[in-house]
């Protein structure tokens, strides 16, 4: 049986040994958490870069995690509405969803539907980092009383970066 030689022009080999330097030196795909939410998750009344989604993303960010940050919150939103959008909302490979009820559920006289988003999200092996309505108390208010301003969505992506940080290993 004849043995096959290849042979590469200095060239070829040299393209090789480039795409497999990039290849193996590719950075690990970023980690993706969903923020999930009415109002207050989406920012309303600041800028889309001041909500804490966003605020979240770059404070990770500054600390070398390789993390993207979606805002999925909907101003007005009941925790039906995010139920029935949670598999739009929440792709497969998702690494955390930050959940943020609200109180619109209340207010609207609709019910509470977060432990079932809980027990689907588990279900598919998503861990859930909750917001509670009393983490907002002491925090800067806008005028309306109800949503923060860019300073307290600040304070609030701060207290849970290292939450969100424990759950995604970084």
């Amino acid at each position: 049986m004849k043995s096959r030689t290849y042979r590469f022009g200095g060239l070829g080999l040299l393209s090789i040994l480039a795409a497999m330097f990039i290849f193996s030196s590719a950075p690990a795909a970023a980690a993706t958490i969903v923020a999930l939410g009415a109002s207050n998750t989406y920012g309303k009344g600041v800028a889309r870069n001041q909500a804490y989604p966003a605020q979240l993303e770059a404070i990770l960010r500054a600390k070398g995690a390789n993390v993207r940050v979606v805002n999925a919150g909907i101003n007005g939103d009941t925790t039906e509405g995010m139920l029935q959008r949670l598999d739009r909302s929440v792709p497969n490979g998702t690494s955390a969803v930050i959940l943020q009820p609200g109180g619109n559920d209340r207010r609207k006289g609709s019910p509470d539907r977060t432990s079932e988003i809980q027990d689907r999200l588990k279900a598919r092996g998503i861990p859930v980092i909750m917001i509670a309505n009393g983490t907002f108390r002491g925090l800067p208010h806008q005028p309306d009383g109800q949503h923060l301003t860019p300073e307290g969505y600040h304070m609030l992506a701060e207290q849970v970066a290292s939450q969100v940080a424990g759950v995604i290993g970084r």
